[in-house]
């Protein structure tokens, strides 16, 4: 299967390449990528900002709300599971459609299948429930920007041919995230009543749809009967579903045990051992970092397919790893922090669920195109250091505009440029890190270095996230998000050295 999956990204990497030689648009990639990001962001915000504000209609406290953010911490080690969509294929989907398709079509069904239980529990009256399915969501969300992410880096390995596939990726994904933020909040309103039960349906059912587009499509695996391929692949699908939430069930009501005999609840300090266990693996990467140097260039730890790939990163940037781990831990923490605490943050000033959808889709979908497609442009054709630098500041601006929003006097007109300004700003610094991580990657593990370092860079603002309520309550909301843009800015100070970061001569 590897070589299946070797000579399937070849044909596909010649494709793009003649494209471009003729000095046409990838357009046939560029749209297949404005579809994988719809696909990944629009069930972002469900498990995430429209949940935080589903459960502050319903009363639940912000110190437990904050709590709820952790559920984005999961991204942050798909690096766990990355190696396996590397080495490993789903039946039936991967022999027709190709593995890194086939992976695709699971997560799909997932993200489906999550966001229908989540719309059987909207009530949220038992919010064990209510966690358990958001984190399905958010795995199923992350498998399958793993499985396009790693395809992406494949296809196209310089700047200049990242810089049209991110822009396409990114206006689909932010698109969909805030329409499907905006969308649910609207449909939620229908009735005059709480109707987030179908609203989660409704992006259930949007969601789905790319996957018949994909099953449409001509194959480019190993070939094989369409139906037999469709029917083998739902199957193994089923499966992979059920096992999943067995497995998140299992580990959650085993950590629930654990918390509630230690004594923990709403009110307990729980950042520092949070932070602790989250950072660990990390931690013991650049404790081994002298060592991971030593190794020889065909040591077995650098083969190894589950631990293969992060020895290389390591291995290759040796102690340049550190500054450059650094810098994308904080260089998006402006989005996370604004993203986790906007929408709870409109509730408390009082802003109608209706204006908050407008300003979540009619105003920000196209402030956030317009930034992706200027830091996409400037990506593949700036210096890149350059970009990331007016990234930063782009990024501590948007945050700063919900400080002053969170003193200004009430009004929809502030709050949709308040909005407008946090979109295009963290759709430009999006789109420019998203070129830079990819550079960065070895092209012979473009899906678990990417998760690595893409997971990693998200890791701190979401652990910070969870204690946003607790960090809210102590200096008012303006103060927070006065201290988050902050944050942001602070990425210029380790740019310099993040950006001439270079792998050894010999990896």
């Amino acid at each position: 299967m590897a070589d299946a999956g070797a000579m399937e990204m070849a044909v596909e990497a010649a494709a793009f390449a003649r494209e471009r030689r003729a000095g046409r648009p990838p357009r046939s990639r560029m749209a297949l990528y404005l579809l994988l990001g719809f696909s990944a962001g629009l069930p972002f915000y469900m498990f995430n900002a429209t949940l935080l504000f589903r459960l502050t209609r319903h009363g639940v406290d912000i110190v437990t709300v904050g709590f709820f953010a952790w559920v984005a911490l999961l991204p942050a080690f798909k690096f766990a599971w990355a190696p396996l969509l590397d080495r490993y294929a789903v039946p039936g989907f991967a022999r027709f459609w190709g593995r890194r398709r086939g992976w695709i079509m699971l997560a799909q069904l997932g993200i489906a299948a999550s966001l229908g239980a989540m719309a059987a529990t909207a009530s949220d009256r038992s919010l064990p429930l209510t966690a358990l399915f958001a984190t399905l969501l958010a795995f199923w969300t992350t498998t399958l920007e793993v499985a396009a992410d790693a395809w992406r880096i494949e296809l196209a390995p310089t700047a200049a041919a990242q810089g049209p596939l991110v822009a396409a990726n990114l206006w689909g994904y932010r698109s969909a995230m805030v329409a499907a933020s905006g969308g649910a909040i609207w449909l939620s309103t229908l009735g005059g009543g709480d109707s987030w039960g179908l609203a989660y349906a409704a992006i259930a059912v949007i969601a789905f749809l790319p996957f018949p587009i994909l099953a449409a499509m001509p194959p480019t695996g190993e070939g094989g009967g369409r139906g037999v391929a469709l029917a083998t692949g739902l199957a193994a699908s089923g499966t992979a579903l059920l096992a999943s939430g067995g497995i998140a069930a299992a580990i959650g009501w085993a950590g629930l045990r654990l918390a509630v005999a230690a004594g923990v609840s709403a009110k307990t300090n729980v950042t520092i051992p949070v932070l602790v266990l989250a950072l660990a693996p990390f931690a013991a990467l650049a404790a081994l970092l002298p060592a991971i140097r030593r190794l020889a260039a065909d040591a077995p730890a650098r083969r190894s397919a589950a631990i293969g790939p992060y020895v290389d990163l390591f291995w290759s940037y040796g102690f340049q790893t550190l500054p450059v781990l650094a810098f994308v831990s904080i260089y998006r923490m402006g989005d996370v922090m604004a993203l986790t605490l906007s929408h709870p943050l409109f509730n408390a000033l009082g802003y109608a669920p209706a204006a908050v959808g407008v300003a979540d889709s009619w105003v920000t979908i196209p402030a956030s195109m317009a930034g992706v497609a200027l830091g996409g442009w400037l990506g593949a054709r700036a210096p890149l250091g350059r970009t990331l630098a007016v990234g930063a500041a782009m990024s501590a601006v948007s945050n700063w505009a919900f400080a002053w929003l969170a003193r200004a006097p009430v009004g929809e007109p502030a709050l949709y440029g308040a909005m407008a300004v946090d979109q295009f700003g963290h759709g430009f610094a999006g789109a420019v890190f998203v070129i830079y991580l990819s550079l960065l990657v070895n092209p012979r593990f473009p899906g678990a270095q990417y998760a690595f370092l893409s997971g990693f860079a998200f890791l701190l603002p979401r652990l910070l996230a969870g204690a946003s309520g607790a960090m809210a309550q102590r200096w008012g909301y303006d103060g927070f998000f006065a201290l988050t843009g902050a944050m942001s800015l602070a990425a210029v100070l380790l740019l310099p050295v993040a950006i001439r970061a270079r792998p050894r001569a010999d990896a």
